[in-house]
């Protein structure tokens, strides 16, 4: 494995569309149902991630993660989406089934961390699917807490509840 870490371009953004439409069916095909998954086609999300580049570049940050010249992972930060103040957000991590298990989930969020850390954000926090609980343990293991806020929203016409999750120490906790 030859894996980098880098910002992403826009010529990642077909490759980024692809794997957010492939991980997504993965992820969650085991408890959202197909209506809600199907909704959104690799090109619509690739429409998608071309107009979220275009417009909040200067104040987001996309990581691809690259391993042998393919894409197989990206992560997507940027300030809280409420507009707390002094809080960031880890939007996404994404990455290409045949990769888990490999540490890039791992590399992807410790390389978001830091880019928040520089940011000056002092606490920071995500979204996640509550029935998604492959990925509330990755985040627990990564020193991510539920901070009591939930919401619903649709997933295509599936309608999902999410946890909020936080981190609030850069020191003393791993990722």
């Amino acid at each position: 494995m030859t894996l980098s870490l880098r910002p992403a371009q826009a010529a990642d953004i077909d490759a980024v569309g692809a794997l957010h439409y492939d991980s997504r069916i993965a992820a969650y095909r085991d408890f959202v149902p197909l209506a809600g998954l199907s909704a959104l086609s690799p090109e619509s999300l690739t429409a998608w991630w071309r107009e979220r580049f275009a417009y909040e570049s200067d104040t987001h940050r996309l990581t691809v993660a690259v391993d042998d010249g393919q894409t197989v992972g990206f992560s997507y930060v940027g300030p809280e989406e409420y507009h707390e103040a002094d809080v960031g957000q880890l939007y996404a991590i994404h990455l290409d089934p045949a990769a888990q298990g490999r540490g890039i989930g791992r590399a992807l969020m410790v390389d978001a961390l830091e880019t928040m850390r520089h940011k000056g954000w002092d606490r920071v926090v995500l979204w996640v699917l509550e029935g998604n609980a492959h990925a509330r343990r990755f985040y627990e293991r990564g020193g991510w807490r539920p901070d009591g806020r939930e919401r619903e929203e649709l997933m295509g016409v599936a309608p999902t509840r999410q946890l909020r999750y936080e981190r609030r120490s850069w020191l003393g906790e791993s990722a």
